[in-house]
């Protein structure tokens, strides 16, 4: 390493984007991608005419839908940072995956649709961060299209988030009127489609621009100007360390898809964005990411990113210390040692052996199957577990048999891979075995199926049985067989934990009147 550790760990910036479906996330990782240059030309995800995908959507249905299904993890050096990007999944059916990405974050950046404002799968995630009390900065993007007002747009902020909000630049007109932002934070005006030494012109003391310009002949300037003079009266101060709380948000505007106020969104969100962060045990002992010792944990695990070879990756988060290829580790959940030699980095599908890694980077470690999601893995001798991961309860459930049945040891092989990735939950009836799977939405299974055809080569045959209202118990010890019946289903989880699965509230509430003493709880 060049630098000393102390500054190797403080120059990490480790964060995730969030947003509702198709309001710009990929685009504006690859735009991102391509001023750390880590890329050279900066696809978008719809590029299926020029047959050009975007770089961080590398699984095959990603690129045939648009869509992103999987955490990707990009990593770039950028104004002295070293920038990792965990591009979340954006769909709303696999919300369980992006709130433990949540948890692997030091920021988020809150990506919005100007036109639609903020959508319900936005407020969802918005809600986890702000649990966290991680730092997030909005980017309201489309500017180049027709969309609402910005100051509407702030006020909603506010209003459906409770999250206040400082406008670091501001918009001067939108759709075809867009002629760039006024640029509050570095006191200069930004202009749209224009490119050399004019891109920026300077503003003076009273907030005018400073330079003779047709724009301040239009009403789209003028307005802007008076908006930002309202700003600047009523509205909330800038604050570092409300920032970093979580409590304010600043707010960008600009275009992803065109490339307009990207890099200055980059630069500045670079300034005030945290370094590495200590992270509670389950002791509630903080742990210091500039501690010696190394520690992580294992956020996510991702099979077949090379289909070729049937590969496992565990995705961790160093929380402390330095990595070293072949160092040895503890995973504490199963008091095991194991040797860290083969390791790697990512550009979504690019891989590169890392040799040395610090606090706030990710690196995948190759699995044969030792590691769970939420698993702790510790340096030296200490033995401490990390907080653990939520976890879903899932909505829907379906039957799931091979269609062929001479496959089923490559069945029963691919369904135990994909359910430790975390995306579906693996149930099964106690006394014929069946395979049941459950999930937060219905695109889960759409994936699942296709994964299991083009990955491991079994055609599946999924029988719906609905929704079901699922839920664990406390006390198995006092279950028995007799308080089953059409409406209550008693399955066993991964874990063999006992779980009911009621048809409905209703039946769930007859249960609890007719049993008091059987302990039901939910996950998330």
């Amino acid at each position: 390493m060049q630098k000393p550790i102390h500054e190797e760990i403080a120059s990490r910036r480790t964060f995730a984007i969030i947003s509702h479906p198709d309001a710009g996330k990929t685009t504006m990782t690859e735009k991102l991608l391509y001023f750390g240059g880590a890329i050279r030309d900066a696809g978008t995800v719809k590029g299926k005419k020029s047959g050009k995908y975007a770089t961080s959507d590398w699984m095959e249905i990603e690129k045939q839908r648009g869509i992103s299904v999987t955490s990707s993890v990009l990593q770039f050096d950028y104004d002295d940072k070293r920038v990792n990007i965990l591009d979340t999944p954006g769909h709303e059916d696999f919300s369980e995956d992006t709130y433990r990405t949540l948890m692997a974050v030091d920021a988020a950046v809150m990506m919005v649709d100007s036109a639609k404002g903020i959508e319900p799968q936005t407020i969802k995630l918005f809600k986890v961060c702000r649990m966290r009390g991680i730092p997030i900065f909005t980017f309201m993007n489309k500017m180049d299209r027709q969309g609402k007002e910005p100051l509407e747009l702030m006020e909603e902020l506010e209003e459906v988030l409770g999250i206040q909000s400082y406008a670091m630049n501001y918009p001067i007109g939108m759709g075809k009127e867009f002629i760039g932002v006024y640029d509050r934070f570095n006191k200069r005006v930004e202009q749209a489609r224009v490119e050399g030494e004019s891109h920026f012109l300077p503003i003076n003391e009273e907030g005018e621009l400073a330079v003779e310009h047709p724009m301040t002949q239009t009403s789209y300037y003028k307005q802007a100007v008076e908006d930002v003079l309202l700003l600047n009266e009523a509205g909330n101060e800038f604050d570092v360390e409300r920032v970093a709380k979580g409590e304010l948000t600043p707010v960008f505007f600009g275009s992803a898809l065109t490339n307009f106020g990207v890099q200055t969104f980059l630069e500045t969100f670079l300034q005030f964005a945290p370094p590495p962060q200590p992270r509670l045990t389950k002791n509630a002992d903080l742990i210091n990411p500039q501690s010696e010792e190394f520690s992580g944990f294992i956020f996510k695990i991702q099979a077949n990113m090379n289909p070729a070879h049937r590969d496992r990756i565990a995705f961790v988060r160093i929380v402390s210390g330095v990595f070293e290829r072949g160092m040895t580790v503890t995973v504490p959940r199963i008091s095991k040692t194991v040797k860290l030699s083969q390791t790697t980095q990512f550009l979504a599908d690019d891989r590169e052996t890392v040799n040395e890694a610090v606090a706030g980077d990710i690196i995948g470690l190759y699995d044969t199957g030792n590691y769970q999601i939420g698993d702790t893995v510790v340096g030296g001798k200490s033995n401490f577990q990390f907080e653990a991961l939520p976890q879903f309860t899932p909505e829907l459930f379906v039957r799931v048999t091979a269609k062929n049945v001479m496959k089923s040891k490559h069945f029963h092989k691919g369904i135990l891979q994909l359910v430790q990735e975390g995306a579906i939950q693996y149930y099964k009836t106690l006394h014929t075995e069946e395979v049941l799977l459950g999930a937060v939405g219905q695109l889960q299974f759409e994936v699942f199926e296709h994964r299991m055809k083009n990955e491991y080569n079994v055609e599946v045959i999924m029988e719906h049985i609905g929704s079901k209202v699922a839920r664990w118990i406390e006390n198995e010890e006092d279950v028995k067989e007799s308080m089953t019946g059409q409406r209550s289903m008693l399955v066993k989880d991964r874990y063999d934990n006992l779980v009911f699965l009621f048809e409905n509230d209703f039946a769930l509430r007859w249960f609890g009147d007719k049993y008091p003493d059987i302990k039901l709880y939910n996950l998330l």
